[in-house]
């Protein structure tokens, strides 16, 4: 049996995301809840074959979520990305396509026409897959370090080994997300929950 494509839907609305759930499970798919956009981005670890978020939630916007996908490591930053909202206005059509939205469905939703723009996405992105990639227990230490601001100095009196050491495994993991900076990995890291902050 063919593998159920995974469906991540980020919705602050319980009632709307039981909707969801029922009627992505009833076609087929296997429907993720997130019940705001940092619990969304954390659960880009399960490697959605597709993403359906709200725009308006606490915490982080889903334009917060877009946009962290969207600079996310490997193939995850590819996965293709809709936003469900009642803000359907033209400022906010542009500024999601800016950041790299699919497509735009308002609320109150069609849900035949969702399920057909999730068919034809999903065609369109045939075996997607997010990165596999995962952290050495030494880079989850280093970068727990790291979030909490401490110096690569600072961190290597404290896990007992070289500056360079610290330095190796902080590289290592810009390297595996694919950011620029070791402020920007630390912050990656917690909101995909690879460290406790």
């Amino acid at each position: 049996m063919s593998r159920r494509p995974k469906i991540l839907c980020i919705e602050d609305d319980a009632a709307t995301a039981e909707l969801l759930v029922e009627v992505l499970q009833d076609e087929g798919f296997d429907p993720i809840v997130a019940s705001d956009g940092v619990e969304g981005v954390a659960r880009f670890a399960e490697r959605p074959d597709i993403i359906l978020c709200d725009v308006d939630m606490p915490h982080l916007s889903g334009f917060g979520v877009l946009s962290e996908l969207r600079k996310s490591a490997g193939q995850l930053r590819n996965v293709p990305f809709l936003f469900i909202t009642a803000y359907g206005s033209r400022e906010s059509h542009l500024q999601a396509r800016r950041l790299g939205c699919d497509d735009f469905l308002t609320k109150p939703l069609d849900f035949e026409l969702l399920v057909e723009i999730v068919r034809s996405r999903l065609a369109q992105h045939p075996g997607q897959a997010a990165p596999e990639f995962a952290l050495t227990d030494r880079e989850v230490e280093t970068m727990t370090w790291v979030a909490k601001g401490k110096s690569s100095t600072d961190i290597a009196v404290l896990m007992r080994v070289s500056e360079r050491t610290v330095n190796f495994h902080v590289n290592n993991v810009i390297r595996k997300l694919g950011v620029a900076t070791r402020v920007q990995a630390a912050i990656r890291c917690a909101l995909l929950g690879l460290i406790e902050t």
